[in-house]
């Protein structure tokens, strides 16, 4: 018997399955604004897997619509492998390859913050993987799109809702990624208010941050994070 399928695209149909026929729990791995993250082991294969369980609704599943065409067509040693979508009637989940080292930022957070080389290992990775999307011409478009996500990583441009380069946009988010990992520390938040969204956008738009007396890294990467920190986005 033929399984249903979820349309994710013009002749993008995908075979779903509920994943009490394939999938057994191991373990929750993590949670967040888009929901639950879950160890899973696949019964037939034994692989172990993570899946990523979303609460539906008509704006959710377009934006998951559009991350799993995009994210289905890559194929990186720096990009987790996207495996399936699973349906169900409340839930939408992204079954992907599971990427056993675990988080970048837990490990952050388990350091304080990294070395320069340390630092500079996971960036020349991250920057890796990111250029390889950039050069997937139908991955990503120059128009402006709803900011999902933490405002710490988002660049000015997109906070202030006009049309922009999502390429560019992109390098602005991999230097937060290089500062926290530096630093410890998000760059643009207030170190009196860390967690007032409205300081923090302010300081994104006026492009408001500083390195530490106590962080010590080269001019090299204080140059370049300088270079990726610019308000204006044509510069």
């Amino acid at each position: 018997m033929d399984r249903p399928a979820i349309a994710v695209g013009p002749g993008m149909d995908m075979p779903i399955m509920h994943d009490s026929d394939r999938y057994e729990l191991v373990r929750d791995i993590g949670s967040g604004n888009f929901g639950v993250a879950r160890l899973m082991r696949d019964k037939q294969t034994e692989e172990l897997v993570a899946v990523k369980y979303i609460e539906r609704g008509e704006k959710i599943d377009e934006n998951v619509q559009r991350e799993i065409i995009n994210h289905r067509s890559l194929r990186h040693p720096n990009i987790v492998r996207f495996k399936e979508v699973i349906l169900t009637p409340t839930h939408l989940a992204i079954v992907m390859e599971y990427a056993s080292g675990g988080e970048l930022f837990e490990r952050i957070c388990n350091a304080g913050r990294f070395s320069e080389d340390e630092a500079r290992f996971f960036f020349q990775q991250l920057i890796s993987g990111v250029s390889y999307c950039h050069a997937m011409s139908s991955v990503l478009h120059s128009q402006p799109k709803s900011t999902v996500g933490t405002p710490a990583y988002i660049a000015p441009e997109v906070l202030l809702k006009k049309e922009y380069d999502g390429k560019i946009a992109d390098v602005w988010s991999c230097g937060v990624t290089l500062y926290v990992m530096l630093v410890g520390a998000y760059p643009f938040e207030d170190p009196e208010e860390p967690k007032n969204f409205r300081r923090t956008i302010h300081r994104i738009l006026n492009v408001q941050y500083s390195i530490p007396d106590y962080v010590h890294i080269s001019p090299e990467c204080q140059h370049l994070i300088s270079r990726i920190f610019v308000a204006d986005p044509a510069k």
